[in-house]
């Protein structure tokens, strides 16, 4: 089992791959070099800095739902107000690299809508490992964070729209890394990866996946903010529709509402169960489209999947979107074949120990490694949506999973039937001969050479079956 590392020691050496050629105006390659530039003049002067751990995602302050990733961290953000609406319809964007826009006064900018830090996790509390411990549904509670420390990160969200072209008016999500004063090398390094990728992503000529979030532009400030402007296609996160559906079970089995009709309740089980399933059939999706063209997304977890809707009922319209590319890797043969950069140093490190050594052998065991957590990701859409607020979170799960039943799926069935607070996950799992426990527990399978690609878990008969 991997366990949470402590923050990271110094580091010395930095490698950024410019973006590809001919793929951006000349504004956004200068933003691109400045802050590869940057990073590099940082390390002449510095022998080492403390670098955060790169495998963090996006989450809301209230309630603190855990990453999924098996290097744990978590970003705390403030919640936007939950509604009933829905995206209009999303049609294709005629938007491309080419027209990707660089100068601020394009640009309006609205309201903050969040922010979110991180924090790395150093140690936990559980379970005592032995051959005959009984464990019961009360132990779940043991399972918490101990100690976490803050980063120096801190990055904004703010609305806005472009003010001007041939593309006025359309929302965006600005995303603004703050200045190397503020934050030191880890917020240029992060910038620089996240644009990199994403226009790298956006470059194919097959055209651009509908489940990757989309980069309109990005600019840098006088004071050295780093501006990315990201198409708005939904400000709630698989994170958000699992806190929301929960707390909506807690409201409608408390005693203060009459018990459920039972043919409404197997009428919600049903758009919850068609919900998820699109939901995590969608992201990976996206995560396939980033293994097929080189890149692994490595901070994959529930908030880092955005959502143009989290009302069941409009499941139809559902497209959810991967976000968070900051610590990206590029797995193209060319880049495995020239050494780690900073945000793969620590994948590497752990390949060599799983004994992958050859370029071919890191590339799948860093596939395999998306694959874990995106595992992990399904639990996590598995059981929080379908249990009542406060009985399962990410951590929790992720614990009871590695640590209790060393990733022995169907023993965690067992133990899960014998607690009726979570009969609904199970029932979920079930479907299809148990065909969900068996997506499961292939995603999770220890052995990394044996776990399927993104887009043969896709293309499961779970997530593609008439399993209802």
């Amino acid at each position: 089992m991997l366990t949470p590392k402590k923050q990271r020691k110094k580091r010395e050496s930095y490698r950024f791959g410019p973006p590809f050629p001919g793929s951006l105006p000349l504004s956004l390659y200068r933003l691109f070099f400045q802050l590869k530039r940057r990073v590099f003049n940082k390390v002449k002067t510095q022998q080492a800095m403390i670098f955060t751990t790169p495998h963090c995602f996006f989450s809301c302050s209230t309630s603190l739902p855990f990453s999924l990733s098996k290097k744990p961290s978590f970003f705390l953000s403030k919640k936007p107000r939950l509604s009933s609406w829905v995206s209009s319809r999303i049609r294709s964007s005629s938007l491309c690299t080419a027209s990707l826009i660089t100068s601020p006064d394009s640009f309006e900018v609205g309201r903050l809508i969040g922010s979110y830090g991180f924090m790395n996790v150093t140690s936990y509390s559980g379970f005592q490992s032995g051959a005959d411990l009984e464990f019961s549904s009360g132990d779940l509670g043991q399972l918490r964070v101990q100690d976490v420390g803050e980063g120096s990160v801190k990055i904004r969200l703010y609305e806005g729209r472009i003010a001007q072209g041939p593309f006025k008016g359309t929302p965006v999500i600005f995303k603004v890394y703050p200045g190397q004063r503020a934050a030191g090398i880890e917020a240029d390094m992060m910038a620089a990866n996240e644009l990199n990728a994403h226009a790298f992503l956006q470059s194919s000529s097959e055209g651009i996946s509908k489940n990757l979030l989309l980069l309109l532009g990005g600019f840098e400030t006088k004071t050295g903010e780093q501006w990315l402007a990201f198409r708005d296609n939904g400000k709630y996160s698989a994170a958000d529709f699992a806190k929301a559906t929960s707390e909506k079970i807690s409201r409608a089995r408390s005693l203060l509402e009459k018990p459920w009709n039972p043919f409404e309740q197997a009428q919600a089980f049903k758009r919850r169960t068609y919900f998820v399933i699109r939901l995590f059939q969608g992201a990976m999706n996206g995560l396939a489209y980033m293994h097929n063209h080189e890149r692994l997304h490595q901070s994959l977890g529930p908030a880092s999947v955005i959502l143009n809707t989290i009302v069941e009922r409009d499941a139809v319209y559902l497209v959810p979107k991967l976000r968070d590319l900051a610590f990206s890797v590029d797995i193209s043969f060319s880049s495995l074949e020239e050494g780690p950069s900073t945000f793969s140093e620590d994948l590497w490190r752990r390949a060599s120990s799983a004994g992958a050594f050859t370029p071919m052998e890191r590339r799948s065991f860093g596939i395999a490694d998306d694959i874990y957590e995106a595992g992990l990701l399904f639990a996590y859409l598995a059981f929080v949506p379908f249990c009542e607020a406060g009985i399962m979170d990410g951590f929790s799960l992720q614990r009871l999973l590695e640590s209790t039943f060393k990733l022995d799926v169907m023993a965690t069935r067992e133990y899960c039937l014998a607690d009726d607070r979570l009969l609904e996950a199970v029932k979920f799992l079930d479907l299809g001969d148990a065909a969900g426990w068996e997506l499961l527990q292939a995603m999770l399978n220890p052995d990394f050479r044996k776990r399927p690609i993104a887009e043969a878990v896709a293309n499961h008969r779970f997530l593609t079956a008439n399993v209802l």
